[in-house]
């Protein structure tokens, strides 16, 4: 008979002396975690700095920290996971098959390992991982997935909450590489037995709910089977908190103050399920009170609630606005008093929401522009602004720094509308616009004919010599990639 790689490492027995995996966890060891609420946010590669001193010693020691994952000691393996998760952009980036395979193959065998403190730390290392990878890992995605599903019947209570964190990451790096039957056939069953298992108010749901999140925006509409369940437990996480908020707020003597975690990470849930789903969620929606809670939520005082609510609405705006038009009288009025940038979460989700809903009302935004107008000139002139913020708010200087996309898209048409109806507003920094032009790969072509349009017109308007004067100010790939673009 022929064991696969799978079976080895199944059927080996204990490796050394420090096996626990059957030791019980101690609820004192599992440290608290730390909701980080969903932002919407155009992503930018980071390399990581200050490593240029080790580059050149990275072809020998990476082989070496390989081997020593199959050290005796538990204490030498986890170190070394950890260990080889800082250098994940390094390995990444180089020949596969001498580098992220075997670091990657090594690292799954530890996260079946038989000592909890190595499943932990190849665990997290994996996580890391799998950020650097992203869909270079697509190939490997069967094998990884066994593994990860595997250790579902290996892993206590501590190292459950870190497994899903390595799974929706998992889900963010590969996306809709995912939606496929077999790794759903894999994947769902262990997630959705949890699910059920837990009561709404476990906290070990926060974690389960973030994975779910990820793992319903990357499966798409390979997650409808799922999504009515998961939808309607998610309504009633946060009609539960609302209506316990109330009550304590009535009578705080009687009735304790709830955990609003359990309804940001349901909120968050339900971002996932409107991107991956689409309009697959309308009916969803249509059939529950979630607009009226939507509309509480995002007046509620805790800032990480309005957060996620306005991420929620900018995400149901794009998936079912039918469902959002009624209520967009009373929701950009919140939307304006929330452009905050002092909350910067805050009011970078609420931006982003105006900037949907602006997209889909058209010509019918005109009379809600007062209420956020004069709040968004302020962000885009504020001093050390954040980068995102100012993507959103639609500034070139940022714009010109993200890849093609549909935020850029409907930034850039925002812009042309704007310079066709002022064409003396962008005089002054015009060759910021040119410059951001030019950093479009590909837009779609009724977006280049109007920057072609723009480009031309102002060409005609100063006269050929005055322009000359002007273009021989730019970088010669400026120029270059203009005169490609559109002919200039």
């Amino acid at each position: 008979m022929r064991y696969s790689e799978m079976d080895v490492i199944l059927l080996r027995g204990d490796r050394d002396d420090d096996a626990d995996e059957e030791e019980p966890d101690r609820e004192s060891d599992i440290r608290p975690r730390f909701h980080k609420p969903r932002s919407h946010t155009i992503k930018h590669n980071v390399a990581d700095g200050c490593m240029s001193g080790m580059v050149p010693h990275l072809p020998d020691l990476v082989p070496y920290l390989v081997c020593c994952l199959a050290e005796r000691k538990a204490l030498v393996r986890a170190i070394t996971c950890w260990t080889l998760s800082r250098y994940s952009h390094w390995i990444v980036s180089q020949a596969h098959d001498l580098y992220l395979r075997p670091v990657m193959t090594e690292l799954l065998k530890r996260v079946l390992d038989n000592n909890k403190r190595v499943q932990e730390a190849a665990c997290s290392a994996f996580a890391t991982l799998e950020e650097e990878a992203c869909t270079e890992l697509v190939p490997y995605l069967g094998y990884i997935l066994q593994t990860l599903v595997y250790a579902f019947s290996k892993y206590q209570h501590k190292n459950l909450l870190i497994l899903y964190d390595a799974i929706g990451t998992l889900a963010d790096s590969v996306g809709h590489h995912l939606n496929k039957p077999e790794y759903i056939n894999l994947l769902m069953p262990p997630l959705i037995n949890k699910w059920n298992v837990l009561k709404d108010e476990d906290k070990d749901l926060f974690p389960l709910l973030e994975c779910l999140s990820s793992v319903a925006t990357a499966l798409q509409s390979g997650f409808l089977p799922y999504c009515e369940p998961v939808f309607r437990r998610c309504v009633s996480l946060i009609e539960q908190t609302l209506n316990q908020n109330i009550a304590n707020s009535q009578s705080p003597e009687q009735f304790e103050a709830p955990d609003k975690d359990f309804m940001i990470v349901a909120l968050d849930l339900l971002s996932g399920l409107a991107e991956g789903l689409d309009g697959h969620i309308d009916a969803l929606v249509l059939n529950s009170n979630l607009m009226q809670l939507l509309y509480q939520c995002m007046q509620d005082p805790m800032p990480e609630v309005r957060q996620s609510s306005f991420a929620l609405l900018g995400d149901l705006t794009k998936a079912c606005f039918q469902h959002v038009h009624q209520y967009i009288p009373e929701f950009l009025p919140i939307l304006g008093m929330n452009l905050n940038p002092e909350l910067i979460s805050v009011c970078n989700n609420a931006t982003w929401a105006i900037g949907e809903i602006s997209i889909k009302l058209g010509a019918e935004t005109s009379k809600y522009i007062p209420l956020f107008l004069n709040q968004l000139v302020e962000i885009i002139n504020r001093p050390n602004t954040p980068k995102t913020l100012l993507e959103n708010t639609g500034k070139c200087t940022s714009l010109r720094n993200i890849r093609d996309n549909d935020e850029k898209d409907s930034a850039f048409r925002g812009i042309c509308q704007m310079i066709q109806v002022n064409p003396g507003g962008v005089v002054t920094d015009f060759m910021f616009f040119c410059d951001a032009v030019a950093s479009w790969s590909q837009p779609k072509d009724d977006l280049k004919e109007m920057f072609t349009k723009i480009l031309h017109g102002f060409k005609n308007q100063v006269g050929d010599e005055n322009w000359r004067r002007f273009t021989d100010q730019f970088p010669v790939q400026l120029n270059a990639r203009l005169t490609a673009m559109c002919g200039i």
